[in-house]
């Protein structure tokens, strides 16, 4: 073999082994989902009564959503007008955050899981 040909066997060979190195890894990286904004016109009625003025999802539908928020509602009201959720609401943990203004307080809640995220954004009077 001649000098030659042996360099180009070691530079294809290098080629193709950059060519499997970037394939695997092309496959192995995760894909970024981009979160979703939900209409919730017309279902602000279904949601309690509080006033819900956002949603957004990740990684699960406009529905699968508004059952989380749904469900964060009735676990939250479980312990009084103030109270908070302290479990997982369909197998989501979730945080609030709150600013109270006089007799009402607005908070965003975000419910999340490995890929899966549940964001709104509520008002409630309190009595």
């Amino acid at each position: 073999m001649t000098c030659r040909q042996l360099r180009s066997l070691v530079v294809a060979s290098a080629l193709a082994l950059a060519s499997l190195t970037a394939a695997s890894t092309a496959v192995a990286a995760p894909v970024a989902t981009a979160a979703k904004t939900c209409d919730i016109r017309g279902a602000e009625a279904t949601f309690g009564p509080t006033s819900v003025s956002s949603l957004s999802v990740t990684g699960v539908s406009c529905d699968e959503g508004k059952k989380v928020v749904r469900a964060y509602y009735r676990c939250r009201t479980a312990n009084g007008v103030e109270g908070r959720c302290v479990k997982k609401v369909r197998g989501l943990a979730c945080r609030e955050q709150r600013t109270t203004v006089g007799n009402q307080f607005d908070a965003t809640v975000t419910c999340a899981k490995r890929g899966v995220s549940v964001r709104h954004r509520y008002s409630q009077t309190i009595a």
